[in-house]
C-alpha cells in the first residue's frame, strides 16, 4: 500500500511539474493556446501521400495520430487526447503506469499530423526513477531521428530538426506556434528535479515531415 500510494504521489509531481511550465508559457505570446484555432487551408487541398524508398510518406492529408514510433527509444506507442482543462492547459497522460507509457496529442490546437502549417503539440511524462517514456525520449532522442506517426489510414515520417533545453521558469513560447512549417513539438519535464512536481527544465524536440 505504501509502494502504491508513494507512486501515485511521484506521478501528480510529474504532472503538476508539466502543466505549471504549460501554463506559464501561453502567457508570453496571447496569440496562441488561449485563442480561437487559426483558419486554417482545408485539409482535402493537401498534396496527396508521397511514398519514400523506407515505405513512411513524408505526405498525407490530416489525421488524428493513434500511435507514434521512435526507433531505439520505443516501439509502436499509443497516443492519447486528454482534454484541455478550465484554464485552456493542454492535457496530459493519467496519474497510472500505464499513462507513463504514452503520447498525449493536444487536439484542441487545431494542429493535426498533415495539416500545411503549425505545431501538433505532444508530450509525454518524466519520472524520477526514469521509467516514464519521457525519460527514454530524454536520453535516446536527438536530432536527425526518426518518428513515424500513424493514423488509422495514414501515416508519416518526420525526422528531429531541433531539440532545445530550457529553463522551466523562461518556458518556450514557440512550442505552441499554430503558424509556420508544420511541426511535431514534443516537451517532457528534464534537468534536476528540485523537489515535488518541480523540475528545473523543459526539453522540446521540433521535428518536420522527412523520411
Amino acid at each position: 500500500m505504501k509502494r502504491a500510494l508513494l507512486g501515485v504521489v511521484v506521478a501528480v509531481a510529474v504532472v503538476a511539474g508539466l502543466v505549471a511550465w504549460v501554463l506559464a508559457s501561453p502567457s508570453e505570446d496571447k496569440s496562441q493556446p488561449h485563442s480561437a484555432p487559426p483558419s486554417a487551408e482545408p485539409t482535402t487541398s493537401s498534396p496527396k501521400p508521397r511514398a519514400v524508398g523506407s515505405g513512411c510518406p513524408t505526405r498525407a492529408r490530416a489525421f488524428a495520430p493513434r500511435t507514434i514510433s521512435v526507433p531505439g527509444v520505443t516501439g509502436p506507442t499509443s497516443v492519447i487526447t486528454p482534454p484541455r482543462d478550465a484554464a485552456g492547459i493542454p492535457g496530459v497522460p493519467p496519474l497510472s503506469s500505464a499513462g507513463k507509457t504514452v503520447f498525449a496529442w493536444d487536439r484542441e490546437q487545431g494542429i493535426s499530423p498533415g495539416d500545411r502549417r503549425g505545431n501538433v503539440l505532444l508530450n509525454a511524462h518524466t519520472w524520477p526513477d526514469g521509467s516514464a517514456l519521457g525519460n527514454r525520449l530524454l536520453t535516446s532522442l536527438h536530432r536527425g531521428d526518426r518518428i513515424r506517426v500513424r493514423g488509422a489510414n495514414a501515416q508519416l515520417c518526420y525526422r528531429v530538426t531541433e531539440r532545445v533545453e530550457v529553463l522551466a521558469e523562461d518556458g518556450l513560447p514557440r512550442y505552441y506556434a499554430k503558424t509556420g512549417r508544420p511541426q511535431l513539438a514534443i516537451v517532457v519535464c528534464s534537468g534536476r528535479r528540485l523537489g515535488p512536481g518541480v523540475w528545473e527544465k523543459r526539453t522540446i524536440w521540433f521535428a518536420s515531415p522527412r523520411a
